[in-house]
């Protein structure tokens, strides 16, 4: 009798241990998804015009669960997908692209010099987990489709496999953020709030339309993220457009950093100073193609007309002579601890 007890004691607790594998593996996936580099990356590099949030008709670009949508297919591999990203960024052309009716009502995605690791990890990222979707999405693709309903979370692919069904965070809680996260955080909101409005005005009124918009706008537009974060967001650089955005010297000291990492095409990491009462934050910002259009290199990517109306907005300017994947300046912001 004492036998059988011990067996069915040790049957229970073998049993208790297996039951509880599964828990482990789902917390263990949703913190995959929270480390894995391509998120950050995909936050960075890519929410800017590709916003989740961004209602639809105010959108620049179409969101990044459109893109995973439309190129992953039945029978779509990692490998494939992985490289179907790489191809486009490095090329962004209309015979390359694949989201016609993105193409003509956003026109061309601007091409960028991104690190091919980078491309490679946010597109890992995009096919393994979930990814964020706008409120509007799932309807406005169903109805595209003419398929109805989805199942589930909606991140079926159009053909009925599921690619992307490991669990992912929303985010993490502000209170909860390391100080690298919440200034990046801030940063990227100011960057998406800025980008948004100036891509807008780029596509319905051109370049020297937007020359004015940032000439009179962008100071309150980042006045505005300041006070939302209750925290000092400023763009200084080197090389200003704007005396008032000149650099200090330890600003100065970090744009060194950052440039010599864009040199050699690595992905920066934050600078985070703390001391008692505050942290202070540095990023870089850097230039794409759609940015040489006013910080190009004059008569090559500087259209005469446009950069007659920067020397009369900015008669001191020295925001031009960039290519592309450059650093232009850093984000410097200031908050409490």
């Amino acid at each position: 009798m004492k036998l059988l007890t011990l067996l069915i004691v040790f049957a229970f607790l073998f049993s208790c241990k297996d039951a509880q594998k599964p828990s482990y593996a789902a917390k263990e996936t949703v913190l995959n998804a929270q480390d894995h580099a391509g998120k950050k990356l995909m936050q960075t590099n890519c929410y800017v015009c590709h916003s989740p949030t961004a209602a639809q008709e105010n959108r620049i670009a179409p969101p990044m669960i459109a893109i995973k949508k439309h190129y992953i297919k039945e029978n779509t591999t990692k490998a494939a997908f992985v490289k179907s990203m790489q191809d486009w960024i490095k090329n962004p052309t209309k015979e390359n692209a694949k989201m016609y009716g993105a193409v003509k009502r956003f026109g061309l995605m601007p091409k960028q010099a991104f690190p091919e690791e980078t491309i490679q990890q946010i597109a890992a990222y995009m096919f393994d987990f979930e990814i964020e979707q706008p409120e509007w999405f799932e309807d406005h693709y169903n109805k595209g489709k003419g398929k109805g309903k989805g199942e589930g979370n909606g991140m079926q692919n159009g053909n009925g496999m599921q690619h992307g069904k490991k669990k992912n965070q929303q985010g993490t809680s502000i209170k909860t953020q390391s100080y690298s996260e919440k200034g990046l955080n801030y940063a990227l909101s100011t960057k998406a709030e800025l980008g948004k409005n100036l891509m807008g005005k780029i596509q319905k009124d051109g370049t020297l339309a937007a020359l004015k918009f940032c000439n009179i706008k962008a100071y309150l537009l980042t006045d505005s993220m300041s006070v939302v974060h209750n925290a000092t967001i400023k763009r200084v650089s080197d090389k200003p457009r704007n005396p008032e955005n000149l650099a200090n010297s330890k600003e100065n000291a970090y744009i060194r950093i950052f440039k010599e990492d864009a040199a050699v095409n690595k992905e920066s990491d934050p600078i985070v100073v703390t001391s008692d009462e505050n942290v202070k934050f540095y990023y870089p910002i850097k230039t794409n193609s759609m940015c040489l259009q006013c910080h190009g290199k004059p008569a090559l990517d500087i259209k005469p007309l446009t950069l007659a109306q920067i020397n009369k907005l900015y008669p001191n300017d020295l925001a031009t002579g960039y290519s592309e994947n450059q650093v232009r300046g850093i984000w410097s912001i200031t908050f409490n601890k």
